[in-house]
């Protein structure tokens, strides 16, 4: 059944958010920026093994910088901040680590080729075994999100709902679109975004990874025009 695996990708934030806030109180706060420092490093290590499988590096840096001058101009990182600090308005939490969560959360879950990939096979082939493997690793730092950032996390189960659910659905069209290479630089340039999450999460800069992701659309685009 298309949608499956985005179904089990929700169910598995959500509950990764449970237990990260049970466990997450009875960690001294030194433990938790440990963690998370972790966290922060291994996912840079992802961005870069994703950043490096590019055949032209030309294509993921004119769709990152045309991307990010895209998305400074539709706000989208303050538009994503604001979405998150309506949804703490609802429900309660501390200002601060609840936005922060339910951003960082959200484009770590969404931005990464395997939501891309695996959610258009979901919906091409019925094959959900992607998506069963990001849902097992978006569950595992839903934890330990969750256990240092807060509820904030669990809410990034929406957007990965809309996301994935919309690529399921359009998988049918997609695929008579995009090809191998289109989806290879996408990805790579996801891979540099992702990159960019990481070195959030180390609290080394505040890189506006919200407003660079119209470049997951411009990558494929780029290849579209000028490949050969």
């Amino acid at each position: 059944m298309p949608g499956l695996g985005t179904a089990i990708n929700v169910a598995t934030i959500v509950v990764g958010t449970g237990v990260g806030l049970l466990v997450g109180g009875r960690l001294p706060e030194r433990a938790r920026t440990t963690v998370l420092q972790s966290v922060g490093l291994i996912v840079v290590a992802l961005g870069v093994g994703q950043a490096i499988r590019t055949r032209n590096i030309v294509f993921p840096l004119v769709a990152i910088v045309a991307g990010g001058l895209l998305g400074e101009a539709l706000r989208i990182e303050e538009r994503l901040e604001s979405l998150g600090d309506r949804i703490r308005r609802r429900v309660g939490g501390e200002e601060h680590t609840f936005v922060e969560g339910f951003v960082v959360a959200s484009l770590l879950f969404c931005v990464g080729p395997i939501a891309i990939l695996g959610s258009i096979s979901d919906g091409l082939e019925n094959n959900i075994g992607l998506l069963v493997v990001k849902s097992a690793l978006d569950g595992l730092v839903s934890v330990i999100f969750a256990a240092t950032l807060g509820w904030g996390v669990g809410f990034a189960a929406l957007p990965v709902l809309v996301y994935q659910g919309l690529l399921t659905l359009l998988a049918g069209r997609a695929d008579t679109v995009l090809s191998d290479r289109m989806i290879l630089e996408g990805a790579a340039t996801g891979g540099i975004m992702v990159m960019g999450i990481g070195v959030r999460l180390l609290d080394l800069k505040q890189v506006r990874v919200g407003s660079l992701l119209p470049a997951l659309a411009l990558a494929p685009a780029l290849v579209a025009a000028f490949a050969r």
